[in-house]
C-alpha cells in the first residue's frame, strides 16, 4: 500500500489564487447590492453637512434655522437604523470572509472617529471643529481606499483618493468652507459611485 505524502498541501498555488479571485468576485457582486448603503450615506451626509454650511453661511430666520437643525439631528439616527436593518437582513444570507472584513474596517473607522474627539478634548479641553473635520475626512478616506483595494475596485479607490484630497483642501478653509467641501465630497465619492454600483448589481 502506498502511503500518501502527508506534507503535500491541500491546494496548490494556482488553486489558492483561484479561490481568492472567486472570493473577490463574490464580494464585488455583494458590494454592488450594498451600493444602496453608499447611496443612503452619500445623500444623508451631503444633506447633513450642506445644512450645517447653510446655517453658518446664510442669514436665515430663527424658525428655519431651528427646523434645519432638527433635520440634521435626526438624519444620522435614521441612517443608522436603516443600515442596521439592512445588515440584519443580509446577515441571513451567505457571508464572505472579505465582506465580514470590510464591515470590521468600517466599524473600526467609526471607533477611531470617536477616539479622535476624545483625544482632542483631553489635549485641548475642547473640540476644535476646524481641526476635526479634515482629520475625520482623512480617516474616512483611508477606509474608502482600503475597501476599494481589498476588492480591487478602481471606482472606490478613486473615491478614497478624492476624499483625501478634499480633506487637505478643507484644511486651508474656515469651518463653513470645510463643511461645504465635505458635503460635496460625500456626494461625489459615496452617492454617485453607489448609484453606479447599484445599477450594475444584476450584471
Amino acid at each position: 500500500m502506498k502511503i500518501s505524502d502527508t506534507h503535500s498541501p491541500s491546494f496548490d498555488e494556482e488553486q489558492s489564487l483561484q479561490v481568492i479571485k472567486e472570493m473577490i468576485q463574490v464580494s464585488r457582486q455583494k458590494l454592488k447590492s450594498d451600493g444602496i448603503l453608499f447611496i443612503l450615506w452619500g445623500w444623508i451626509m451631503f444633506i447633513h453637512y450642506f445644512i450645517l454650511y447653510a446655517v453658518r453661511a446664510f442669514l436665515l430666520t430663527n424658525r428655519l434655522t431651528k427646523n434645519l437643525n432638527l433635520l440634521v439631528s435626526i438624519l444620522i439616527p435614521i441612517g443608522l437604523g436603516v443600515t442596521i436593518y439592512y445588515l440584519y437582513k443580509q446577515h441571513r444570507r451567505a457571508q464572505t470572509y472579505i465582506g465580514i472584513s470590510l464591515r470590521y474596517i468600517w466599524f473600526s473607522m467609526f471607533v477611531c472617529l470617536v477616539l479622535i474627539n476624545l483625544i482632542q478634548y483631553n489635549v485641548l479641553h475642547e473640540i476644535n471643529f476646524e481641526l476635526q473635520h479634515p482629520i475625520f475626512m482623512v480617516v474616512i478616506a483611508f477606509a474608502i481606499t482600503v475597501t476599494g483595494a481589498i476588492i480591487r475596485y478602481k471606482l472606490i479607490i478613486a473615491g478614497g483618493i478624492l476624499f483625501g484630497i478634499s480633506a487637505y483642501i478643507a484644511s486651508f478653509l474656515d469651518l463653513p468652507g470645510q463643511l461645504l467641501i465635505e458635503a460635496f465630497a460625500w456626494l461625489i465619492t459615496f452617492a454617485i459611485p453607489g448609484q453606479i454600483l447599484y445599477a450594475k448589481r444584476h450584471s
